[in-house]
């Protein structure tokens, strides 16, 4: 039976022992892939016409609608424009900080689990190598116990658990390293719309104050009555 006539089955059984390794490694690859690309998908807003709306309410004196719309929108940019939104009335040091905390809490969120799929991306490779090297301990093997007199069928068996489990790690090494780039580019991107995001309000909210708005009366305690009520609660 040639190469080709082989089933991935087949393939997988001659493999031994590591492919079950490398199989699982995939598995959580695709799987830790899967959930941070959807994670960030959902973080990503059209982030010009986000600001461009909260920066038109905010013009027309409806801070709590802003705050409203900002904590109903999903994702870390939302979140640096409720906690900007929310110190509008303190010195701009203080603006900016709380813009700032709030970056310091979302990015770590951003970025959990990628580094594990760069962990299997540079764990993957090194079990194909130690699948070839018990593949070729086998082979030396068979050759200390048939001497001279070996025969290819039963030497074949060491190359092949060599070549696939080679084959296999290199693979699922390059795919994992690729699925890595790909988020950790999103990521990149997302942390840019903040700090554009970020830089862009401090700067209107700053002329906003300039210009003299003032909060209605009543309209601060109704702010803080919200924000400090814990999830769930009205």
């Amino acid at each position: 039976m040639n190469f080709q006539e082989r089933s991935l089955l087949e393939l997988f059984s001659l493999g031994g022992p590591i492919m079950w390794v490398l199989l699982a490694l995939s598995v959580i690859a695709l799987l830790l892939f899967i959930e941070r690309a959807l994670y960030l998908h959902r973080g990503q807003i059209r982030s010009t016409q986000f600001l461009g709306g909260i920066k038109n309410i905010v013009g027309k004196r409806r801070i709590v609608e802003a705050l409203t719309v900002a904590e109903e929108t999903p994702g870390p940019v939302a979140a640096i424009v409720k906690a900007g939104l929310l110190h509008f009335e303190e010195p701009e040091d203080k603006i900016r900080s709380a813009m700032t905390e709030a970056a310091l809490v979302e990015i770590p969120a951003l970025e959990r689990r990628i580094g594990s799929l760069s962990a299997i991306a540079q764990t993957a490779p090194v079990l194909g190598l130690l699948g070839t090297v018990l593949g070729m301990i086998q082979t030396f093997h068979q050759f200390e116990q048939q001497g001279s007199y070996a025969e290819g069928a039963a030497l074949s068996g060491g190359f092949w658990q060599a070549m696939l489990t080679t084959a296999a790690g290199l693979a699922i090494g390059v795919v994992a390293r690729l699925g890595h780039h790909f988020l950790a580019g999103r990521v990149r991107a997302l942390v840019h719309d903040m700090e554009w995001v970020g830089n862009d309000l401090l700067q209107f909210l700053l002329a906003e104050r300039r210009r003299g708005y003032v909060r209605p009366e009543g309209e601060l305690a109704a702010v803080e009555k919200e924000t400090a009520a814990p999830p769930g609660e009205p």
